[in-house]
C-alpha cells in the first residue's frame, strides 16, 4: 500500500493569509530597490552631462574668432646709396671723423718716435757699443731701449716744452682750434729736424721729387724733411759708432798679437779681450762719456 507524498512550500505549516502578505512585501522591496538604482543612474548621467556642457562652453570661449585679413603693404622704391650719409647730422659725422683720425694718429706714435726724434741716433749708437764690447745680449734690448728713451726725452725736452706752450695749452684753454694747434705744434719739431738734417740730404729728395728749392727752411715740405732727417740721423749714428769701435778693435789686435807671439793659437782672442774691454770701459767711465757725447751731438 503506497503512502502519498505531501509537498511542503514556503508557507508549509503556516496560514495561507500570512504567506501571501510576505510575498507581496518582498516584491515591493525589490521594486523600491530597482527604482532607487534607476534614480541614481539618472543623477550621474545628468551630472556628467552638466560637466561636459561646461567644458564645451569654456573651450568655445577660448577659441578666437576669425580675424579680418590684413591689407597688403604697398612696395617702396629703392633707397639711394647716399641717403644714409645725408641722414646723419653734420656734427655727429664730424665727431666720428675726428675720433677716427685721432686713433690713426695714435697708431703712428711709435713710428714718429723713432723717425722724428733723437731716438733713432741714440738707439743705433747704443747698439754699436754693445757690438764693440762683444757682450752679445748684455745689456739686454729692454735696457738699451729704456736708456735710449730717457735720453731722447732729455734731448727733446726744449721741443716738448715749446709744443706744450704754443699748441697744447692754448688748445685746452679753447683759444685756438684743432687745425691751428696742429700747425703751431709741428713748428718746433720741424725746426729741430731742420737743424739736425744735412742740406745735401734735403737736396737729394728735392731732386728726386722734382721740386724747386725752397727759399727758407719753413717752406720745406714734410714729405721731403722726414726722409732727409732719417738718413742724416743714420749717418751721424754710424760716425759715432765707428769712433766707439776704434779702441776696442785696437785692444782685440793687441790681444790677438800677444797670443800668437806666445804660441797660444788654440785660445780664442775674445776669451782674453772681453774682460779687458769691460775693464777698460769701466775705468774710463764709458757710460758717462757715451751719454755726454750723444746729448752734445744734438746741440
Amino acid at each position: 500500500m503506497s503512502i502519498p507524498t505531501v509537498r511542503q512550500g514556503c508557507c508549509s505549516g503556516k496560514a495561507p493569509a500570512s504567506c501571501g502578505r510576505g510575498a507581496a512585501r518582498s516584491e515591493a522591496d525589490t521594486q523600491a530597490t530597482g527604482a532607487r538604482s534607476a534614480a541614481r543612474r539618472l543623477l550621474w548621467i545628468a551630472l556628467l552631462a552638466a560637466i561636459l556642457g561646461l567644458v564645451a562652453v569654456a573651450a568655445h570661449a577660448q577659441i578666437p574668432g576669425p580675424t579680418p585679413p590684413t591689407p597688403p603693404t604697398p612696395p617702396t622704391g629703392p633707397t639711394p646709396p647716399g641717403d644714409w650719409f645725408r641722414e646723419e647730422a653734420p656734427q655727429e659725422m664730424a665727431l666720428s671723423l675726428r675720433i677716427l683720425f685721432s686713433l690713426a694718429v695714435m697708431s703712428l706714435i711709435p713710428a714718429a718716435l723713432v723717425t722724428m726724434t733723437a731716438f733713432l741716433r741714440i738707439i743705433i749708437v747704443l747698439g754699436f757699443l754693445r757690438s764693440a764690447l762683444g757682450t752679445q745680449q748684455t745689456p739686454p734690448n729692454t735696457v738699451l731701449v729704456g736708456l735710449a728713451l730717457f735720453l731722447t726725452l732729455f734731448v727733446m725736452r726744449p721741443v716738448w716744452t715749446e709744443i706744450n706752450q704754443e699748441a697744447v695749452q692754448p688748445y685746452f684753454a679753447g683759444t685756438i682750434n684743432y687745425q691751428t694747434a696742429l700747425r703751431d705744434g709741428s713748428e718746433p719739431l720741424r725746426r729741430f729736424m731742420v737743424k739736425q738734417t744735412r742740406e745735401r740730404d734735403l737736396l737729394l729728395f728735392l731732386q728726386l721729387a722734382k721740386m724747386p728749392r725752397p727759399s727758407s727752411p719753413e717752406d720745406i715740405p714734410l714729405q721731403i724733411l722726414l726722409p732727409g732727417f732719417a738718413i742724416s740721423e743714420l749717418k751721424s749714428a754710424f760716425q759715432l759708432g765707428f769712433v766707439i769701435y776704434i779702441p776696442f778693435i785696437v785692444l782685440d789686435l793687441v790681444v790677438a798679437g800677444a797670443l800668437m807671439s806666445m804660441g797660444m793659437l788654440m785660445l780664442p782672442p775674445t776669451t782674453i779681450s772681453l774682460p779687458l774691454k769691460i775693464l777698460l770701459f769701466v775705468m774710463i767711465d764709458g757710460w758717462h762719456l757715451i751719454s755726454k757725447s750723444l746729448v752734445l751731438s744734438f746741440t
